[in-house]
């Protein structure tokens, strides 16, 4: 086994009030794992255009490899319109059909799957036949399954969802999506009663749910850990969620208890919640008081 922890999914550009930023939330994840000092891969396909070129040229400098980045010759590179409400909250437009719908897989990166600690993928990318099946089989690999449910309407359907649960071995979602679960999977109305029940369903050794500005809460291996979060001032909560997800897996991947890894993946919500876009820089001043992120730096 390699440390690779493979974040496979979309690429695109958010097209908020502000600019252009680079995103897509296993590429988010991906950044911030580098930048946290894990072995963070990224895995996706742009087009052979100027965003295309700009997205690889890019990359490098987040800490990534471009080489698991297929280039499609006919589809264009990921591109997402961003409207934000005055509390920050995102309206996504997902522009149809980007690169990303058609990650092939390589026997390059069946290999590297084969190899890894993790696979972290999530359902968005899934709404296109052969991103979907390059995912499933990155799944079937010995590697921890770490299903990041991202539900984007009109990209909402049960039948993926179920299908990826039964694969994963850690899940994260946030309140809304346990609403939407509760729903198709008849779980019970407590938060933790939910979780619980959706743990043992479908075999998950851990479960994080986000509420927001109200912290998380963790079920794992049958017990519950909580966070109130932390205050701060909301710029935007674009990629506020990947971050959390990233400083997670850096502590839960490393063994640390559940109370440690929730703190540290709420402070860096928090932080990345109150800059403007998915990526900001961060360091010991911006973070301080959390040891585990005092030498990192992310750079755009």
């Amino acid at each position: 086994m390699s440390d690779d922890i493979l974040c496979v999914g979309e690429i695109l550009w958010d097209a908020l009030p502000d600019g252009l930023f680079l995103g897509g939330a296993p590429f988010n994840v991906a950044c911030h794992l580098r930048a946290l000092g894990e072995e963070g891969a990224f895995v996706s396909r742009v087009g052979d255009d100027v965003l295309g070129d700009e997205a690889l040229r890019r990359l490098p400098t987040y800490g990534l490899d471009p080489d698991l980045v297929q280039v499609d010759a006919s589809l264009p590179t990921g591109l997402v319109r961003v409207d934000l409400a005055p509390t920050g909250e995102p309206d996504y437009d997902i522009v149809e059909p980007a690169a990303w719908d058609a990650i092939t897989l390589s026997d390059a990166l069946q290999q590297r799957a084969e190899q890894a600690t993790a696979v972290v993928f999530g359902s968005l990318a899934q709404r296109a036949d052969t991103s979907r099946q390059t995912i499933r089989a990155l799944c079937e690999t010995d590697a921890r399954c770490v299903f990041d449910i991202n539900l984007r309407p009109p990209y909402v359907e049960r039948k993926i969802v179920e299908y990826s649960l039964l694969e994963a071995d850690v899940v994260k979602l946030n309140d809304g999506e346990l609403r939407q679960l509760r729903t198709w999977f008849d779980l019970p109305s407590g938060a933790e009663a939910a979780m619980d029940e959706l743990a043992t369903t479908f075999s998950c050794s851990a479960v994080c749910v986000t509420w927001g500005g109200e912290g998380a809460r963790l079920w794992m291996e049958g017990q519950f850990w909580s966070h109130p979060g932390y205050a701060t001032d909301v710029a935007d909560t674009v990629g506020a969620g990947d971050a959390f997800l990233a400083a997670f897996l850096s502590g839960f991947l490393n063994d640390l208890d559940g109370a440690t890894v929730l703190d540290r993946a709420n402070q860096l919500g928090a932080y990345v919640a109150s800059q403007s876009g998915a990526l900001p820089s961060y360091d010991v001043g911006t973070l301080a008081g959390v040891a585990t992120l005092a030498d990192v730096r992310l750079d755009a």
